[in-house]
């Protein structure tokens, strides 16, 4: 009998998860692999102390494993300060499946994935996200019932986009009120960038309102759809910080606020619907306080997909979906109030609200 030893040396030095710069005392990094349906999928449980880890599952091309492990590094953590800064008795999770959604996506890869859910027990619930739509998640729920965002035939909350979007537009009009002295966005100009559900309503409330419109997106087709739509201008110019606006809104993938773009950009408000949209949170947004710009803390305004979800959990009708996700107007404007009296960003004042009241719940319960 051969017995084969493969040196150590011989394999690549790799940093452990651990290392990872996103890394923020996760609980639990689930890695997810099933060669039949060619599933690679990661799920990130970053913090269970309010409740279960709920939140969306994305399907993405990256550039590579190491990427989509900070992706859902960076997307559990916000959860956990999404749910906690809204009110909700819930934990930050989330999870990334490797591919391109609209060619390796397949009912017999989501049902895999929803095992991988189910073998959680409860400790991850997962939902809607970028790749997914609810027809994915009612193949989930065929496995588990540890998934929300499913269909209303089957007693779910819907699509969560469009209380997403509407939550964003309230978080706007507050962050509106705090820099121009008024939350009436008529002749604003807001420049949005990604057109995708969340964006597409979110133009739609402000075209609504006699906002400016101007949209940006990858997908040439879908930009001359929403501008006949909607009567939105298309922004063809060379840098799109650079463009003449009032509010700019990011609705695509994050860290578009960064070194080169806050240079460059001209809005007095940033309020969008994308996550982590400060490429570094507390450089970046230090540089937006210096500058004077209103930033709308991301994790915040986006919150209604999440109070839409969580109603399938708490059993809550429309009526009250609508209530709670018109309350961030509110909460942003709160922000806006404790960043100003404490001389820090808002980023950091959304965090330590969110964080004061996980510490509260994990002293009572250590009590």
């Amino acid at each position: 009998m051969i017995s084969e030893v493969i040196s150590t040396k011989e394999l690549p030095k790799m940093d452990p998860v651990f290392g990872q710069l996103s890394f923020d005392d996760h609980e639990q990094i689930v890695f997810c692999q099933d060669k039949d349906t060619g599933l690679k999928a990661i799920i990130g449980i970053h913090n269970t102390v309010l409740g279960p880890a709920l939140g969306g599952t994305r399907m993405w091309t990256y550039n590579s494993e190491w990427d989509a492990l900070n992706d859902v590094l960076r997307l559990s953590r916000g959860m956990t300060f999404k749910s906690a800064i809204t009110g909700l008795n819930l934990g930050g999770g989330k999870a990334v499946i490797i591919g391109d959604a609209k060619t390796q996506k397949t009912p017999a890869l989501m049902k895999r994935f929803g095992e991988f859910v189910h073998s959680l027990g409860g400790k991850y619930i997962t939902a809607e996200d970028v790749g997914m739509e609810t027809a994915d998640m009612d193949l989930v729920r065929d496995v588990t019932p540890y998934v929300t965002g499913i269909s209303e035939s089957r007693g779910g909350a819907g699509n969560p986009s469009p209380i997403t979007a509407y939550g964003v537009f309230m978080g706007m009009k507050a962050a509106a009120k705090h820099q121009f002295g008024s939350d009436v966005l008529e002749d604003k100009k807001v420049l949005v960038q990604g057109i995708g559900h969340v964006g597409e309503t979110l133009v739609e409330h402000l075209t609504n309102e006699g906002a400016k419109v101007v949209i940006s997106d990858i997908n040439e087709e879908r930009l001359q759809a929403i501008s006949v739509k909607y009567g939105a201008s298309i922004f063809r110019g060379k840098d799109l910080y650079e463009a003449d606006m009032d509010i700019y809104a990011p609705c695509a993938l994050g860290a578009t606020i960064n070194d080169e773009s806050i240079a460059k950009l001209k809005a007095r408000v940033i309020a969008g619907a994308a996550n982590n949209q400060l490429a570094n949170e507390v450089r970046h947004g230090a540089m937006l306080k210096d500058k004077g710009i209103a930033y709308a803390p991301d994790f915040l305004i986006n919150a209604g997909g999440i109070i839409n979800v969580y109603a399938e959990l708490e059993g809550y009708g429309k009526k009250e979906i609508i209530q709670k996700t018109e309350n961030i107007y509110n909460t942003t404007l709160e922000i806006f109030a404790h960043a100003a009296k404490n001389n820090c960003t808002t980023h950091q004042s959304a965090l330590s609200i969110a964080q004061s009241r996980i510490e509260a719940r994990k002293s009572s319960k250590n009590s």
